[in-house]
């Protein structure tokens, strides 16, 4: 807590100061001071007043910051792979926003801000940081500027003449984003509302005199004539802006042109507080351009920039664009414009206006295509490896060293390190070098051998998602050397299809690798064409790979084991074994684990191998190399194994226990396959029935988050709950329906599975917890048969704790089968005999006709209770009558003697018949264990499997469990 009250500290303002839209900042509590004393490349200052909350992001990477806003998301986009710390952010969230995240991007990291409903956010840049207010819902939450339209809807407009200048004053009502510019022979003035201008008229105007105006949805422009040459000037005086013609222009600063090679080439302009894009058509000339306005203070573009697609204006105030093209995008985020095309502008490269360098002739050249590496980069010449390192470094270090005083140093001394490093296989020091590179020069980013040395050096050393980030560049754009990367990183996940793809398009290059990676490619492609099937590529290619000179001795392991698996889909088991084993002995795990593997699967086929023995091998193996294809290999046959053995749990354990990162991966699914299809032959399919029920239970406890959604979750949860249901162990089948009822389902299903919860609470003798089952669950358009159910088992519970007028309530004019027993019950338990007695023999039908077959236990109950109720009642002649029917059933009944006795009444045998003796005599007829013996039986043919070709097609079950 005081950490969170010292933050909220650390920005305060006056109410003066927050009604004018001002922050006054207060000197920083002593947390954010050790903050900003970090020199982190990210610092994420926060900050509260009363009206908001200021997030500032600092530093040398966060200060490049960029904002955008979509819909209800504030996403900050942050120039480093490393996630920034928002830990504070996330315990101690701004008013305003309901969550906060993190999310990789290629080349940068985004923090995700989800505003609530009716807040707001604005953005700008100052002292260095990128600030972020946070507006809660409430009055003026989104922080939007009041209307600057004044009352009437015209904005007064005043000239002045002067020393041969015209001054225009538009005199709004609030502040107002304005820009202002030359285009040919006319000023214009942009604002960002619209509103009618009253413009001065006659000698009054001067230079203005003629001109024009136009208000579109959102913004207002002004076209001047004016004479070549004359200068044009543009200040804020309050909520007015003077724009003056003529006289000494002043010189204007406050819009920084920067290139972004980021992702698409593009440019960006820093300009505080620009508001809108606004786009015009020329009356006169009839192209079309952009305005971006900002608000004040004054700020504007010195000198103009022109590009192939682009024409940057001179201004006096804002930003103004003229295009050739029709797709130019120009788009206003908080303090930064970002000028793109959909591919990307054509830009010069960022090495154009660097120095010519003056190097060794012995240092590595740049190679013809940017992805390349060459034979030659690996030299040692004279001195050995370590003299020419130590040799290139320190031309490098000196060449950095300038780069700090003078931008227009060269790089060639610091690329040729980084080819060198390259060259010899040191990724990692090649990286820091690159990086070291872009840090101190930004625009380098867009340097197309940059970017495919630092995708060369972070491939292989298997920084893929980096790689392909910087293989995305579009100063790559069409590179076949860069496709040839692009297939290497697809084969290494496995993506085979992909790969080939990339592989074909490069193929024209790659003889211009180095030996060793001729080979690395080659055997790249074979694989890629071994998983899709074309075996005659396969050849050539590993062919092609043999024939490379001097292949290092773990490029030929990985060549020869792709040849394994060619053998073994050639239907050559002996050579691909053979192959497999010898492999299998390197010392490289790269190579020796994904063999291993091979010689288990051929000798588990051969028959050599028992399941338990290749079952313990497995397990080793999937500790032994982690995070690849191999990976996912070796669990998937592992988990198939321990299925086929009817090991249920522990290839449940083994396929769930696939990480994340395995999951993402080409193939993850069938991992995903695997285990819902295991999960479902086990609990839907019947695998699980020759488990005791508890260990049943336990299984489906343990990985319960694999139950579908749907009917075929809802199956399995009623067939294992019969199961305990059937073994009596009612506390767990509760637990489990009630989970299921809980956090799985709604509506109807809900509905279904709760009537089924009651149903094993009211067996338990536990009619409270039934109750609130069948009330917690209660919804409309529930089908007839559910709601009779459910009608029954709430009165069954409400007579189970004495509350039978209200049952009877509950069952109103029900005459279910269901209703009658609970309704038979009621009375009884209420000492209406003769009733209660009707009630039963009813429920008995014309089962009198039928001598052949035995009573059934329930059908007994309710005869003895009907023959005791008679003569409870003194019903002579309904006893008699039931005595007529029945009295035949009794030799061969379960309780025959009690059956006697029922039918003789008070009255028969030998007249010594007493009342008590016939309450203990229905005491013993239970219908409460013949109701439970029926349930149970329900339960059974609900749960029944059905067979396939029925009315619903028996599912799917993998073909180990099948085997199982």
């Amino acid at each position: 807590m005081s950490g969170a009250t010292a933050s909220k500290r650390v920005l305060k303002t006056t109410v003066a100061a927050a009604a004018a839209g001002v922050v006054v900042l207060a000197p920083l509590s002593p947390h954010a001071e050790s903050q900003a004393r970090t020199g982190d490349p990210v610092e994420i200052r926060v900050g509260v007043n009363p009206v908001f909350t200021k997030v500032e992001f600092a530093g040398v990477v966060g200060a490049r910051a960029r904002v955008r806003q979509e819909g209800r998301m504030v996403v900050v986009r942050i120039g480093t792979t490393a996630a920034p710390d928002v830990s504070r952010l996330r315990v101690d969230p701004p008013k305003g926003v309901e969550k906060i995240e993190t999310r990789s991007t290629p080349g940068g990291t985004e923090l995700v801000l989800t505003l609530a409903e009716g807040a707001a956010a604005s953005t700008g840049s100052a002292d260095g940081a990128v600030w972020l207010n946070l507006y809660a819902p409430g009055p003026r939450a989104d922080g939007s500027r009041p209307s600057p339209v004044p009352a009437g809807g015209v904005v007064p407009v005043a000239a002045e003449i002067k020393d041969e200048a015209t001054s225009l004053t538009f005199r709004w009502a609030a502040p107002v984003g304005a820009a202002v510019f030359r285009r040919g022979e006319a000023v214009w003035v942009v604002f960002d509302a619209a509103a009618r201008m009253n413009m001065p008229k006659g000698v009054q105007a001067g230079a203005a005199a003629k001109a024009r105006w136009a208000a579109g949805p959102d913004f207002t422009a002004i076209r001047i004539p004016a004479a070549e040459g004359q200068a044009v000037s543009a200040r804020a005086d309050g909520a007015a802006w003077v724009v003056t013609l003529g006289g000494m222009a002043p010189s204007v600063s406050g819009v920084d042109i920067e290139r972004d090679d980021t992702a698409q080439t593009a440019l960006t302009a820093r300009m505080a507080g620009a508001t809108r894009t606004v786009w015009l058509t020329d009356p006169m000339v009839g192209d079309r351009f952009a305005a971006v306005t900002a608000l004040a203070p004054g700020k504007g573009l010195r000198t103009g920039r022109r590009t192939v697609d682009l024409n940057l204006l001179p201004t006096a105030h804002g930003l103004a664009v003229e295009t050739p093209t029709d797709d130019l995008t120009v788009k206003a985020e908080g303090d930064v414009v970002v000028l793109s095309r959909p591919r990307g502008l054509s830009l010069s490269p960022p090495t154009v206006g660097l120095e010519a360098a003056a190097h060794a002739d012995t240092a590595p050249k740049a190679a013809p295509r940017p992805a390349l590496i060459l034979a030659d980069w690996g030299g040692s010449e004279e001195g050995g490896f370590i003299a020419r390192r130590a040799q290139l470094q320190e031309a490098a270090e000196r060449e950095s060293m300038r780069a700090v005083e003078d931008p227009r140093a060269p790089i060639e001394a610091r690329l040729a390190l980084a080819r060198f490093l390259v060259g010899n296989g040191l990724g990692y020091e090649a990286i820091g070098v690159l990086n070291a590179l872009v840090k101190q020069t930004p625009a380098m980013e867009g340097v197309a051998e940059v970017r495919g040395l630092r995708g060369a050096a972070r491939a292989s050393i298997g920084r893929l998602e980096e790689a392909e980030a910087d293989f995305s560049s579009s100063a790559l754009a069409g590179d076949p050397s860069t496709r040839v990367w692009q297939g290497y990183i697809a084969a290494q996940r496995g993506d085979w299809t992909t790969a080939r793809q990339g592989f074909a398009a490069g193929a024209g290059v790659v003889d211009g690798f180095s030996p060793e990676w001729r080979a690395r490619f080659g055997a790249a492609h074979a694989l890629a064409a071994v998983e899709t099937g074309d075996l005659n590529a396969a050849r050539e290619l590993l062919a092609y790979v043999f024939s490379q000179p001097g292949v290092s001795a773990p490029d030929q392991l990985a060549a020869r084991l792709v040849q394994a698996k060619l053998f073994e889909l050639e239907q050559t088991p002996d050579r691909a074994l053979a192959l497999y084993k010898a492999v299998a002995r390197a010392p490289l795990d790269g190579v020796s684990t994904p063999a291993r593997l091979g010689v288990v699967r051929l000798e588990m086929a051969k028959g050599t191998l028992k399941p338990d023995q290749a079952a313990a091998q497995l397990e080793a193996l999937k500790w032994r190399w982690r995070g690849d294809m191999t990976e996912l290999s070796v669990i998937r046959t592992l988990g198939e194994l321990y299925l086929s053995q009817g090991r249920y749990r522990e290839a449940l354990t083994t396929l769930k226990a696939a990480g994340r990162k395995i999951m993402t991966l080409p193939g993850g699914d069938k991992l995903q396959a695997d285990l819902d299809g295991a999960f479902r032959a086990l609990f839907l399919d019947g695998a699980a029935d020759g488990l005791q029920p508890v260990q049943a239970l336990a299984l489906f406890f343990d990985f319960r988050e694999l139950t579908p959604v749907g009917a075929d979750g809802d199956e399995m949860v009623r067939r294992l709950a019969r199961r305990l249901i059937d073994v009596d162990l009612l506390d767990q089948a509760a637990e489990l329906l009630k989970y299921q009822a809980e956090n799985r389902l709604d509506g109807v299903a809900r509905a279904q599975v709760s009537t089924n919860l009651a149903t094993v609470y009211l067996m338990n003798r536990q009619p409270e917890q039934a109750l609130q089952a069948i009330w917690s669950s209660r919804t409309t358009l529930l089908p007839t048969a559910m709601n009779a159910e459910r009608r029954a088992l709430e009165a069954r519970a409400l007579m189970e704790l004495g509350r039978y007028d209200h049952a009877l309530e509950v069952l109103g004019k029900d005459a279910s089968p269901a209703a009658r027993d609970v309704r038979a019950e009621i009375l009884w338990k209420q000492q209406q005999w003769g009733a209660a007695a009707a009630l039963y023999e009813q429920q008995l039908g014309n089962r009198y006709r039928d001598t052949v077959i035995p009573l059934t236990a329930d059908e007994e109950s309710r005869l003895i209770r009907a023959g005791v109720g008679y003569s409870l009642a003194r019903d002579s002649a309904s006893l008699n009558r039931l005595s007529r029917n029945y009295s035949g059933f009794a030799d061969g009944a379960r309780a025959s003697g009690a059956i006697r006795i029922a039918l003789a009444g008070l009255d028969g045998a030998d007249g010594s018949g007493r009342p008590q003796d016939f309450a203990a005599l229905s005491a013993g007829a239970d219908t409460y264990a013949g109701w439970i013996a029926q349930t149970k039986a329900q339960f059974r043919e609900r749960t029944t499997p059905q067979k396939t070709g029925g009315d619903r097609p028996a599912p799917a079950r993998p073909q180990a469990a099948a085997a199982a």
